[in-house]
């Protein structure tokens, strides 16, 4: 499914205070809105839609990236959201979670279970009970006691099947609280997911205070990884290694392409992550993969570890062999391996060592290689 996300920070957020509008104020060194878009881009979510008032266009400017784009908001938020959707049209967008900009927590759980969500039902939105006693109130006095049961409050990214959020926002000719009312105008179903008390809606000044805490205090979660991959030479007149195919008397026998290199840092991935190694995501004795380029592998496992809400600090991988020489082919290795992995070419490091002429790799008998790389939770 083609998942696109829509970022509303058209908003003047003026309960807020300062002089700029809260999504472009500083929290902890950075815009507010700069925090959603990171969540969304190491989700995978592509395109992500940026919507904005014009005058605003100088600030965004430093937060595009390939993946993200802005759109001119409209003067009420359901006419931003429109503004958004109506950008997605013709561009094969099946799924789109539209996220208030003043929420720069978001997690990557909390993005995973609303398109998880989007699974069992056109809408799907993130909520937490109501826990606390409800009063009605006024004048500085209690008139009456309101039952929470059943109670929920809102939260964002929330998600729809695209055509039929256009379809109900074009038909919808008033603003509304959320989009979630919207779709519940058009008789959409809404599913209801986990929210998240960390994903805050930035509304007055304290609650910067307590973004800042929550940044300020999150454990750091780090994992490492390793991967150890071995395949014997065989006949044929080149090898793929780390992606770049080199031109040998010999080629590397193996069930796929048998890219060594590929196959340790990809292992490295899933060990950092826990799940396991290549075989248990793409089971060998399956035909689909006879042959298939090793690059599947490492997207399957870079994607899994942007789900997981990690990012990858440091790759590092080894060949051992004695022919041929890498040194050559090393620069276009590391920038292939960061292409497929969407990290600067800094982050991975490819080199080579022989065995002195000792064991199977000394024997030329094949390529082993090691890859060890360092995950850290965004």
């Amino acid at each position: 499914m083609t998942t696109a996300a829509i970022i509303l920070a058209a908003g003047r957020g003026e309960r807020a205070g300062g002089e700029l509008p809260k999504q472009w104020c500083m929290l902890a060194g950075r815009p507010v809105v700069a925090y959603a878009l990171d969540a969304f881009r190491r989700a995978g979510l592509a395109p992500i839609l940026l919507v904005i008032r014009p005058e605003d266009t100088p600030r965004a400017r430093a937060l595009l990236s390939e993946a993200v784009e802005t759109v001119s908001g409209g003067e009420t938020r359901a006419q931003s959201v429109r503004n958004g959707l109506e950008a997605l049209a013709g561009r094969g967008i099946e799924r789109v979670l539209i996220h208030d900009g003043a929420r720069p927590l978001v997690s990557a759980a909390l993005i995973a279970r609303v398109r998880e969500g989007l699974e069992h039902a056109p809408g799907a939105a993130p909520a937490l009970p109501v826990s606390d006693a409800l009063w009605l109130g006024a004048e500085g006095r209690v008139e009456a006691a309101v039952p929470r049961a059943g109670l929920f409050r809102a939260q964002t990214p929330q998600g729809f099947d695209y055509a039929a959020i256009r379809a109900a926002h074009r038909r919808q000719s008033e603003d509304a609280a959320d989009d979630v009312e919207i779709a519940l105008a058009a008789g959409l179903d809404v599913r209801i997911v986990e929210g998240d008390e960390d994903n805050i809606k930035l509304t007055w000044p304290v609650d910067f205070a307590r973004a800042e805490r929550i940044i300020g205090g999150a454990a750091m979660d780090v994992r490492a990884g390793s991967g150890y991959d071995v395949h014997r030479f065989g006949p044929g007149e080149a090898v793929t290694l780390c992606g770049v195919t080199i031109a040998h008397e010999r080629a590397l026998e193996g069930h796929s392409d048998a890219d060594v290199g590929m196959h340790a840092l990809t292992d490295a991935i899933y060990g950092a992550l826990a799940e396991g190694d290549i075989g248990r995501h793409f089971p060998p004795g399956e035909e689909r993969w006879k042959n298939a380029a090793s690059d599947i592998f490492l997207e399957h496992a870079a994607a899994r570890m942007r789900a997981r809400g990690f990012a990858l600090t440091s790759a590092d991988v080894t060949l051992i062999c004695e022919t041929p020489k890498i040194a050559p082919h090393a620069e276009a290795m590391r920038r292939r391996l960061a292409a497929i992995l969407d990290v600067e070419t800094s982050r991975v490091s490819v080199k080579a060592t022989t065995s002195e002429g000792l064991g199977f790799t000394g024997r030329k008998e094949g390529i082993a290689a090691m890859a060890s790389v360092t995950l850290v939770a965004q």
